[in-house]
């Protein structure tokens, strides 16, 4: 008998041409460039603080670690306010939310290995962000523990899809 993919292992395979999207999106920004590291994180705060308060506003969700605080510190040690978030017009549900938080808790894995490019004397709170100690595990493991029928994995997919899309047009807002 062959075993079902995971919810996570789904949620990935549906979303991959998103996340790559995303990746060659921000891919553009030299960030040991002060004017590119400064539009880089401008184009992410009119982005994560949209879909954290969309997460926030869903319940029977895990609670949110928010970084918009240490992206606005970033901004502001740069001579920049937080600019206006882009809307997150997606119709909120458990399972939506799941597939967003996915997205935002996935950024911080990348944020990390990016952070590595950001010369010294620039901030960088927010890609040094890092999870905790097994939190992206546990993210994971709540994903998967989820009842997830085929409605639940499609809204799920539709919430990662929507969060990566935000992304996508962030740079261009």
């Amino acid at each position: 008998m062959i075993e079902a993919a995971s919810t996570v292992a789904r949620l990935r395979a549906a979303t991959a041409s998103d996340h790559d999207a995303v990746d060659a999106g921000f891919g553009r920004y030299d960030l040991n460039d002060a004017d590119d590291y400064r539009a880089f994180l401008l184009a992410h705060a009119r982005a994560l603080p949209a879909v954290e308060a969309w997460l926030d506003g869903i319940p029977g969700l895990a609670a949110v670690r928010s970084r918009s605080e240490a992206l606005a510190a970033d901004l502001a040690a740069l001579g920049e306010e937080m600019p206006t978030p882009m809307a997150f017009d997606l119709a909120p549900s458990e399972a939506a939310g799941w597939g967003a938080m996915y997205v935002v808790e996935g950024s911080r894995l990348g944020g990390i290995m990016l952070s590595r490019s950001v010369p010294d004397d620039m901030p960088s709170a927010y890609l040094g962000a890092k999870h905790l100690s097994g939190e992206w595990r546990a993210l994971l493991a709540a994903i998967d523990r989820q009842p997830a029928d085929e409605a639940w994995v499609a809204d799920a997919v539709a919430g990662a899809k929507a969060a990566f899309a935000l992304y996508r047009r962030a740079p261009e807002a």
